[in-house]
């Protein structure tokens, strides 16, 4: 079993000097092809056909997700006029279904709380033609700079 693990963290597979990886990659990759389609205060609806880039085996991979609930949930934050989206303090995901290559979900981000040192937004990702939840975020960050602790 320990050799199992060891082979799975150790992967020498598809190389590459790790030094010209670009940084923040996993924005870079999640961040492309949104059509935004509400900006609101406090609400963000967009939607993605998923790309083959974002999968895992054959379906939305779960690191995608959470980066959609990061990215769009700190976007939610700016639509009140917060100069910075603040530092993740905690994200919690629940994976309720899996969404495949060239499927439609939207993304809806909406600010639960909006105090002077803490946002808590809630990022719901659903199958854009039948409406049914994909995942389900909620984002709590500390916003830097407003707080004098």
């Amino acid at each position: 079993m320990e050799e199992a693990a060891k082979r799975y963290l150790e992967k020498k597979e598809n190389e590459f000097d790790i030094e010209t990886v670009p940084r923040r990659l996993f924005e870079v990759l999640v961040s492309q092809g949104y059509h935004l389609h509400l900006i609101e205060p406090g609400r963000i609806i967009c939607s993605l056909t998923v790309p083959t880039r974002l999968l895992g085996d054959n379906s939305l991979h779960g690191g995608a997700t959470a980066t959609m609930v990061d990215l769009i949930g700190s976007a939610v934050l700016y639509t009140h006029g917060v100069p910075a989206s603040g530092v993740s303090v905690e994200i919690n995901i629940s994976y309720l279904d899996s969404a495949y290559a060239g499927e439609e979900i939207e993304v809806e981000a909406k600010t639960l709380l909006l105090g002077k040192a803490i946002g808590v937004v809630s990022v719901e990702l659903r199958k854009k033609n039948t409406g049914k939840i994909i995942a389900h975020g909620r984002h709590s960050k500390y916003l830097v700079g407003s707080s004098k602790m």
